[in-house]
């Protein structure tokens, strides 16, 4: 059995101002696969898509201007590209422009990589995702969080019915969790953001993972959400019914898969605080290394 992740934290001006952090692996079915597809990914070579994928550190005006400015030269590069123009993104909070540049993402760059697209104009849209993304986490409380993805490792695994008894709707600091890697939206996206553009084939329950994992710096308890989204499910039934999905089965994928949990000092496995995580992680927002033991 793997036990540990171990996450090596850097300065991203200077590598050498590292933190390892310990999580300890849950020593379930599922996150032994995923761990398993971590050995892997670094097996063959897939490298971290981006090691600096942090959310929710500094003040909020700040997030908000790094976004919009990137965001500019995202939809600017891609306008150029597919010699039609994207609508420019005025604020985050904008949710039918961040609808409508995700659509954008979803069709051009194809279901699950599925669509062939100019490499350049892949790595743009990739990063569309990303920052649309960004955008909508600022909007809904700039929570701190990270994000490990492996750049074109293939999305094969599929969740079973046993996988499935491990989903939570609660957020826990310090806690690992599988990333959400289909290419479109879950029922929790599609509550969030009343999106009008999505296509039907682009609204995916949590099926596939990879070895992608978001590891959540803080705690919400999100009391209620399984209520809400059968609540939204049965407003919008012939829809779902229509792409063939019951409440009885999308009930049972909603939120994420708990994998490993946060257990280190910096001389061992023990509990670290969680000021003393913020302290060290609002430092050395780069990841420079992922160990699974």
């Amino acid at each position: 059995m793997l036990t540990h992740l171990i996450i090596t934290y850097a300065d991203p001006l200077d590598h050498s101002n590292t933190v390892p952090i310990w999580y300890k692996l849950r020593q379930t079915n599922i996150a032994q696969k995923w761990a398993q597809r971590v050995l892997l990914a670094q097996e063959k070579g897939y490298p971290i898509d981006d090691p600096s994928r942090f959310y929710g550190f500094g003040s909020v005006a700040e997030q908000e201007a790094r976004a919009l400015a990137h965001m500019k030269m995202l939809t600017d590069q891609i306008s150029s590209l597919r010699l039609e123009s994207l609508p420019e993104l005025a604020s985050v909070h904008d949710q039918d422009t961040l609808n409508f540049l995700h659509h954008v993402f979803e069709v051009e760059h194809g279901l699950l990589d599925a669509k062939d697209t100019s490499s350049d104009l892949a790595q743009l849209l990739g990063e569309l995702n990303v920052h649309v993304h960004r955008c909508e986490s600022i909007q809904r409380g700039a929570h701190p969080r990270h994000v490990v993805t492996y750049y074109g490792l293939p999305k094969t695994e599929t969740l079973t019915d046993d996988d499935c008894e491990y989903f939570e709707t609660d957020i826990k600091f310090g806690r690992v969790y599988i990333n959400y890697v289909e290419i479109g939206k879950t029922l929790h996206d599609l509550f969030l953001d009343n999106d009008q553009y999505i296509k039907p084939d682009a609204f995916r329950p949590f099926n596939h993972y990879s070895a992608d994992f978001a590891v959540q710096l803080y705690n919400d308890p999100r009391l209620g959400l399984a209520s809400e989204l059968e609540t939204y499910y049965n407003n919008n039934k012939d829809y779902f019914k229509h792409l063939g999905f019951s409440w009885n089965e999308l009930s049972k994928r909603i939120g994420n898969i708990p994998v490993a949990d946060i257990c280190n000092s910096l001389l061992g496995p023990n509990i670290m605080g969680v000021k003393e995580v913020l302290g060290f992680t609002e430092n050395r927002q780069y990841i420079k290394q992922v160990e699974i033991r």
